[in-house]
């Protein structure tokens, strides 16, 4: 069903192939989007980048799929500009792209404190960066967090620590860009259940999060659902445009700021 603030716009969604991502393209294509630029990492998932095209075309939409390791200025610029030559200005960016890392902070190396900066921080900040110069006018920006920004908790030091300054950048991006009616936010879901999480978690862990949250007796999983989570990013691309500069938990009650 078209939604009269989706119908007829360009969608960037870095991290668009699988997972929140895949599912943010699929149900904005189905609301009317004409054409959603669809990025992917590696070669790893470009077969789950092409079921995602394949989905959206058949929801009417343009669809393209764009590889790049988005922890260069460089491959964020070319990522926009790959988009723009493809199916034109985007008016809607959403950055999904993430990496989680559940480790005592007196073990975490040099090396993957710099990967964990690079992919949740620096790949962030140069995505709102072009994000600001190519977005057109009116538009709407969006990255996802985590709601552990909330957390008092051990263990997550890199991971919420490296999503942590993209508040501020969504503050800063908010009050820049607004002159041109764009609006910023940033969404931080509870722990999700996608292939992502159980990897850092033991089950002692992953019982605790299946029952932490507030609503957790009324989810499927117990965890945060993707599919109650696009309803709410539909909205702040969206209608809720007058909602900016803002993180945004989205937990059922996991946790608050």
């Amino acid at each position: 069903m078209a939604d009269h603030a989706i119908q007829g716009k360009v969608v960037l969604i870095a991290g668009g192939a699988k997972n929140l991502g895949g599912l943010i393209a699929r149900d904005l294509a189905r609301h009317g989007a004409r054409a959603v630029a669809i990025h992917y990492n590696s070669a790893s998932s470009k077969a789950d980048a092409d079921a995602t095209v394949a989905a959206v075309k058949a929801a009417g939409a343009q669809a393209v799929a764009i590889q790049a390791d988005l922890s260069t200025a460089g491959a964020v610029e070319k990522l926009f500009a790959d988009t723009i030559a493809a199916v034109g200005r985007p008016d809607i960016a959403i950055n999904t792209v993430g990496k989680v890392l559940k480790k005592p902070l007196a073990e975490i190396s040099e090396a993957e404190y710099d990967e964990m900066t690079a992919v949740n921080s620096k790949a962030a900040f140069f995505f709102l960066k072009e994000a600001g110069k190519h977005v057109n006018d009116d538009g709407k920006v969006c990255t996802l967090v985590t709601s552990l920004l909330g957390a008092f908790t051990p263990f997550y030091a890199a991971y919420a620590g490296t999503k942590a300054p993209v508040e501020h950048y969504t503050r800063a991006a908010s009050k820049e860009f607004g002159a041109r009616g764009i609006s910023v936010t940033a969404v931080g879901p509870g722990p999700m259940d996608t292939p992502f999480f159980y990897p850092a978690e033991g089950p002692e862990a992953v019982a605790y999060h299946k029952t932490a949250a507030a609503l957790s007796p009324f989810s499927k999983t117990g965890l945060t659902d993707i599919e109650d989570v696009v309803p709410f990013i539909r909205h702040l691309v969206s209608d809720g445009w007058w909602i900016t500069g803002q993180t945004i938990l989205i937990n059922g009650g996991y946790t608050t700021k």
